[in-house]
């Protein structure tokens, strides 16, 4: 039963609801949180991804850091930081397969609702765009905005297809488990009991008021009358079960819910001891970094266009920043990045998170002895059979 159906029923009929829909009603209710609960923690660890990634500006090919870097990695608008506007990008994106961000006077900002009306060879047209209170009473072309699309299905819809069935499977865990832990007996009346005149108040006096008060109570004694007998089976008939069956498939949905995101299953239950290198690794290839090409792609063809582009002006998302790096258990490696030439000192420094070095030689590159190409060992190799050639004939001539 839907919440939709539960209160159409409501509304058609008695307002008061049995004891079989007040418990299907708060069997949907846990459903829901569960579903919810997983469904959030998942965006937010993407969220939480996105915003830790630099939002590189280049300039005619050169790295700068002027407004437009200021815009994306500190204040988008005057109401938001970046991490805030980037959590609220992200769970829009996820949360409706669909995001737009439009600029007000400098300002970025995500609108909460909009319609779009697609066409096939002209600019998509977005009206009735609202952000907060304010609704702008105007028309957007599709190269005035930045519109992000997730999937060609909705993600979302997909997953609670899924929880939808096997919800009733938690539902049926959850009744088990209750039962499994509920007081069950047998009483006994006999026909002296039956047979006195005010025995059908004092049997339901019994059974709504003593025996309520005795189930509830977690000390109490239930005092009987002539003729009735109480025989306690609830620890007889129902198996001691625990909760681990209904957290296996809370797990569960955990785990669809990952799949669904492209994150790591183990990453998203929290389970710390499970994580390494190689978990991270996995949020990063198939999750975050396909989302953010998706997201750089569509800044730069509309901050940017193919005309600053050609000319080296674009941004890009560097994920680097996302993996803590532990400077002690990567030393061996930043030997070899900076004495092989292929990183300075200042860009080992951002890669790790440090302030880069405002002097020349820190900017340099700097290679080991270790190091040189197949035609100078050659040379090499050829001087010195050059050099070993002339000193043997030195001596003989040396010794005639």
């Amino acid at each position: 039963m839907s919440i939709k159906t539960w209160l159409m029923n409501r509304l058609a009929g008695d307002p008061t609801p049995t004891a079989v829909e007040v418990e299907e009603f708060f069997n949907i209710q846990a459903e829901l949180v569960i579903r919810n609960l997983a469904f959030q923690t998942a965006v937010n660890l993407v969220a939480n991804s996105v915003s830790k990634c630099e939002f590189k500006t280049y300039f005619k090919n050169e790295e700068v850091k002027k407004q437009e870097y200021y815009l994306w990695n500190v204040e988008p608008n005057k109401n938001q930081n970046s991490s805030e506007f980037i959590h609220e990008w992200i769970s829009k994106l996820y949360e409706y397969n669909e995001c737009l961000i439009i600029e007000s006077n400098g300002q970025l900002l995500v609108a909460d609702s909009f319609s779009k009306k697609d066409y096939a060879l002209f600019d998509c047209q977005f009206t009735g765009v609202t952000v907060e209170d304010l609704t702008f009473n105007k028309t957007f072309s599709m190269s005035e905005v930045m519109y992000f699309k997730l999937n060609n299905k909705d993600i979302r819809k997909l997953i609670n297809g899924m929880y939808e069935s096997y919800g009733k499977l938690i539902s049926y865990a959850q009744n088990s488990y209750s039962k499994s832990r509920g007081s069950k007996g047998i009483l006994d009346v006999n026909g002296i009991a039956e047979g006195k005149v005010n025995f059908k108040d004092t049997y339901e006096k019994l059974m709504n008021e003593r025996f309520k008060k005795f189930f509830e109570a977690d000390n109490a004694v239930l005092p009987l009358f002539d003729g009735y007998k109480y025989t306690d089976i609830g620890s007889k008939t129902y198996s001691n079960e625990g909760t681990r069956d209904i957290k296996a498939m809370v797990d569960d949905i955990y785990d669809f819910t990952a799949r669904g995101f492209g994150i790591p299953p183990v990453m998203l239950k929290g389970d710390t001891a499970s994580l390494g290198d190689s978990v991270v690794n996995n949020l990063l290839t198939f999750c975050v970094d396909p989302l953010t090409d998706m997201l750089q792609e569509e800044i730069v063809r509309k901050r940017s266009g193919y005309s600053g582009f050609s000319q080296g002006t674009y941004l890009e998302i560097d994920t680097k920043a996302i993996k803590h790096i532990d400077l002690l258990s990567v030393s061996t490696a930043i030997d070899k990045l900076i004495g092989s030439g292929a990183f300075c000192i200042n860009d080992i420094r951002k890669l790790v998170g440090d302030q880069v070095i405002d002097k020349p030689w820190a900017w340099q590159h700097w290679i080991t002895k270790n190091y040189s190409s197949v035609e100078d060992l050659l040379t090499a190799l050829n001087g010195e059979d050059d050099t070993n050639g002339q000193t043997e004939a030195n001596k003989k001539e040396g010794g005639e």
